[in-house]
């Protein structure tokens, strides 16, 4: 890894530039989940710690370039004091920081006002990126969700100043590195949820270096489908069966085993507790749709974990959101988290979808890693480089 990590900088008396993503859920003025802002906690309490004098970069919402008085970062103040315990000095313009920093007092975190005010942030403005670098001696990346994006305060502005990774960044790193990168083998996929069309570039790029490959949720219709199994009224993309088709073959040449359901649950209508039964995956009535993979193909699942060394997941393998729809995930999670518990099993997953229904299981917090990143992660399991780590790598 070509990055460097907070413990690399001397950060005694030094203004540190730190990118964070404290992009949260707000409700009537409150935030209503600060899980991304406790997660920025340890980046700076360790910049504290060490003498150094940090200054917090943020988006919020979509603004696109211009101020929207709703969108504030002044929202998350309260939670943002909450969370590091100590008073945060919000500063409204890049020109009242360029007059001000001088005077920011040791100990004292300062935050600038949502990123995406400015127009050149998101086009990643050289003039711009110039202008933070001028407000520090060091700058910090801690927003992985951020770093599949060229903007200026997360790719831009590192090209200008002595770079590295917060803690949190270098926590999604080292996980997903030995999830990927240097795999205890075999490596397990899981891939789920209601479209093959955009999840192609994924799919592609792990049938190159999983040993199974593990497809649920409404694309594995698209895949019986592509198998000439008639899937009913089921979520299937009728158009993508030639490009699952196409994905099965480059697995077989390549000695991936692509995993389907051998065994569904179907329901006439898609609601909680819909009267329901389980079929074989070849047998689905023609008024019916596929809601869930069977306890057939939840067995199958946990065999292969058992074997794995290790598992990659994104993405639910059934409508996890209603009962009794969820009962795959939630016993493949489980199965997972266990393995995970007693060492013989490294385990990262990422998504919102994924997230929330590993919580709902309660297996998140047995997972070596939950990543929080969304889109970023999705990119990074695609194989792409992500131009926010690509700037700290130099």
């Amino acid at each position: 890894m070509g990055w460097k990590t907070l413990d690399d900088m001397d950060l005694k008396d030094k203004r540190v530039l730190v990118r964070v993503d404290i992009n949260v859920p707000v409700d009537h003025g409150k935030v209503t989940d600060a899980t991304r802002i406790e997660r920025i906690v340890p980046t700076v309490t360790d910049i504290l710690a060490a003498g150094g004098k940090p200054i917090l970069l943020a988006h919020f919402g979509r603004p696109k370039g211009k101020v929207v008085p709703e969108m504030s970062l002044r929202v998350v103040l309260p939670a943002l004091r909450e969370a590091l315990g100590r008073k945060v000095t919000f500063v409204e313009t890049l020109e009242a920081l360029e007059r001000g920093t001088e005077e920011q007092k040791a100990a004292e975190v300062l935050l600038l006002e949502n990123m995406r005010f400015h127009p050149g942030e998101e086009t990643n403005d050289a003039a711009l990126a110039r202008r933070l670098a001028g407000l520090a001696d060091i700058y910090c990346n801690d927003a992985f969700s951020a770093a599949h994006r060229a903007h200026a305060s997360t790719e831009g502005v590192a090209h200008h100043l002595p770079s590295c990774a917060g803690r949190l960044m270098q926590a999604e790193l080292e996980a997903l590195d030995a999830a990927l990168g240097q795999p205890k083998r075999p490596l397990v996929a899981v891939v789920g949820g209601a479209k093959v069309s955009t999840k192609l570039e994924l799919l592609g790029n792990l049938v190159e270096k999983v040993d199974h490959l593990i497809i649920g949720g409404g694309m594995a219709n698209t895949f019986l489908a592509a198998r000439g199994i008639d899937v009913g009224k089921s979520l299937c993309e009728h158009e993508m069966t030639e490009m699952a088709v196409q994905i099965r073959l480059k697995a077989l040449d390549l000695g991936c085993s692509l995993v389907l359901p051998s065994d569904v649950v179907v329901a006439r209508e898609f609601k909680a507790n819909a009267p329901h039964e389980t079929v074989p995956a070849t047998q689905c009535p023609a008024d019916a749709m596929i809601l869930d993979a069977g306890p057939e193909s939840v067995a199958r699942i946990e065999e292969i974990f058992a074997e794995a060394g290790t598992l990659v997941w994104n993405g639910p393998l059934g409508a996890f959101e209603l009962e009794p729809f969820d009962a795959a995930t939630r016993a493949a999670a489980r199965a997972a988290a266990l393995l995970t518990k007693s060492g013989s099993l490294v385990s990262v997953a990422g998504g919102g979808d994924t997230v929330a229904a590993l919580n709902t299981a309660g297996a998140a917090e047995d997972f070596t890693y939950i990543s929080t990143a969304g889109g970023a992660f999705l990119e990074w399991m695609e194989g792409k480089t992500l131009p926010g780590v690509a700037a700290l790598e130099g």
